[in-house]
């Protein structure tokens, strides 16, 4: 017959081999471990969004995950002052795309945002429609001192402290450009690609704002990493 204490000592086992099992579970799915570091190159699971929304706000955080994920780390000294003071200000290195114009500036949020929408949505979505990789990002800029619509009064733009970037185009390495502006609306690949990349946008950055967002937008892709309570994001 089984005494008390050897059922105990069963349960105990059974307990271990468990916990066992799901640390070694954890292990090989880090997208779903909310304790490992984010890194570049792990599949995404149901932690990934908390790691990509603690990128934005540490910026420590931030730079440990471009160390983990091998990705280059140029930061700047800060500039600016008031509104537009920019203490997280670094030149953006992108490892499997290059931005064209080339000397632009953001924050470490916005980098990380990159090259994770790059590596786990671009590229991929790409390779699915048309057989080539992204090579080139065009955008219009990452730092503009001035409020959300360019008047005198008003929240200031993520812009300002170099938290944002406007994405135009994609090119391709077999040469083929897609634009935002002409070919949005055109159906076909080209806008089911601008679509798709603008949909997985929305998790590695907190505001995407699209040509279905307004007419401001008609011609970029805007991405910015805005920290909100309660990790509120903005997908349009």
């Amino acid at each position: 017959m089984t005494s008390l204490f050897d059922r105990a000592a069963l349960a105990a086992l059974l307990l271990a081999c468990l916990g066992l099992a799901v640390l070694n579970w954890l292990h090989d799915h880090p997208g779903s471990n909310p304790w490992a570091p984010l890194v570049l190159t792990e599949r995404p699971g149901w932690a990934t969004a908390r790691k990509l929304d603690a990128l934005r706000a540490d910026a420590g955080t931030c730079r440990a995950f471009l160390q983990h994920s091998g990705l280059a780390d140029n930061p700047l000294p800060p500039q600016g002052e008031g509104a537009c003071r920019r203490e997280d200000r670094r030149t953006v290195l992108l490892a499997e795309a290059q931005l064209s114009p080339q000397r632009a500036e953001a924050t470490c949020a916005v980098e990380a945002g990159l090259a994770w929408w790059l590596r786990h949505g671009v590229q991929s979505r790409a390779e699915a429609i048309y057989g080539s990789p992204v090579v080139e990002l065009e955008h219009l800029g990452t730092v503009n001192c001035r409020r959300i619509g360019g008047g005198d009064t008003g929240a200031w733009s993520e812009h300002a402290t170099g938290n944002g970037i406007d994405i135009a185009a994609f090119v391709l390495a077999n040469g083929r450009r897609i634009e935002v502006r002409r070919d949005w609306k055109g159906g076909g690949r080209d806008a089911a690609f601008l679509h798709a990349v603008r949909d997985h946008a929305c998790g590695a950055f907190s505001t995407v704002l699209s040509p279905d967002y307004n007419a401001a937008h008609a011609d970029h892709l805007h991405l910015d990493q805005m920290r909100r309570p309660a990790s509120w994001s903005v997908c349009r």
